[in-house]
């Protein structure tokens, strides 16, 4: 079960509570859950019946009680219980089985994944001055709530910078507005774009506008193009381009990612029925081991976790969100890389572990390539 699962089997319980008339309340557009934090209960927690108290006119703890019910028998859910005024905390059922449907669900939606229709019902008009940063951020803006199903229209205050199109950047309308529209004014840029362009190019410069809070200026330094682990932006991309390589590699030693693999135990055929003869493996050879987990995880959690985060940042207009999410990544991409080799090396034969590996790391470039994507940023398969 993935953090989207969870949210629609806990707003499906509401629904079913209300119908059944134990609870008196409007049933919300969505309900938001979230990682426990250090030193909390379970995997995820959720604070609906907190918010559905007053309106059923019901203590927190009763109404958590009632979607509790709901709730504990359902698919993937093991553990649920009530913690503090009326928090409900989940632990999933089988780890392995929640990663694996995670790694599935990367690889069938692709680039769209964490996208979504929660914003479905919206409408969104954002004005913005004539300023680099304020068009790029608005431009970021728009494309994470139309991921999420909203429909949006910017305007500026006057006739945009012809150099803002090599940025990526449209816009709607220009003048004064007959109504007031929620303004983007972040911390100005203090260059144009055109500057931007030709000390950074397109990539670069986006980066540096967006990677910053709206309140905190922007990093628009030749740091941006440095190619090393110090410049964030090039551990993204590298990290991108490092998954695609290692697919590539596989596919030389005529192997696969398989995510069912993920989480088998030593003795259990390499996938869906097959032995590992199969694949050129011995019996007795691993599949994802305990060493691989505890690399893995992380890494796992940050994937499952990348839909939530492109809601959030859709939500809050804030695009530095996915930058510093995309940061994290790369960052536990790299530790797993490293620790569990997802290619075989010397004369070690490509094994279930191995495919296991390989669809973590494919599913990291993905998540990679799309949040790029969003940002208006390339995700290049070759550094």
């Amino acid at each position: 079960m993935t953090p989207a699962d969870l949210s629609r089997t806990v707003l499906h319980a509401v629904r079913r509570a209300v119908d059944e008339n134990a609870l008196r309340a409007p049933v919300p557009a969505r309900v938001r859950v979230e990682r426990t934090r250090p030193g909390g209960s379970g995997d995820y927690a959720c604070a609906v019946a907190l918010q559905l108290a007053g309106p059923a006119a019901l203590p927190a703890l009763e109404v958590a009680r009632i979607l509790r019910e709901r709730v504990v028998a359902e698919p993937g859910v093991g553990r649920v219980e009530i913690t503090g005024p009326g928090f409900l905390s989940f632990t999933l059922d089988a780890p392995a089985e929640s990663d694996r449907a995670v790694l599935a669900a990367v690889r069938e939606q692709g680039l769209a994944y964490g996208h979504g229709d929660a914003l479905r019902d919206e409408i969104h008009q954002f004005h913005h001055a004539r300023e680099v940063r304020a068009a790029v951020t608005a431009q970021a803006v728009r494309r994470l709530l139309v991921a999420q199903g909203a429909r949006v229209r910017t305007t500026c205050e006057q006739a945009p910078d012809p150099d803002w199109v090599r940025l990526g950047v449209t816009v709607d309308a220009y003048g004064t507005p007959p109504t007031p529209l929620t303004e983007i004014r972040p911390v100005p840029a203090g260059a144009t774009a055109g500057e931007l362009l030709e000390r950074l190019g397109p990539d670069a410069a986006r980066w540096g506008l967006l990677r910053a809070a709206g309140h905190d200026r922007a990093v628009l330094g030749p740091e941006l193009l440095v190619q090393g682990e110090a410049n964030p932006l090039f551990r993204v991309r590298y990290a991108h381009a490092r998954a695609r390589a290692l697919t590539r590699g596989a596919a030389a030693l005529g192997f696969t990612a398989e995510a069912a693999a993920y989480g088998e135990s030593p003795t259990e055929p390499a996938a869906h029925g097959e032995s590992p003869a199969a694949h050129g493996e011995s019996p007795t050879e691993p599949t994802a081991t305990t060493a691989d987990d505890a690399a893995a995880r992380p890494l796992l959690d940050l994937i499952a976790d990348h839909p939530g985060v492109l809601l959030a940042g859709a939500r809050h207009r804030a695009p530095d969100r996915v930058a510093r999410q995309l940061e994290a990544v790369a960052h536990a991409f790299f530790d797993f890389h490293d620790s569990c080799p997802p290619l075989p090396a010397g004369d070690e034969k490509p094994s279930a572990a191995h495919r296991a590996r390989l669809a973590i790391a494919e599913a990291a470039g993905t998540v990679l390539a799309g949040g790029l994507s969003l940002l208006g940023i390339r995700a290049p398969e070759h550094l």
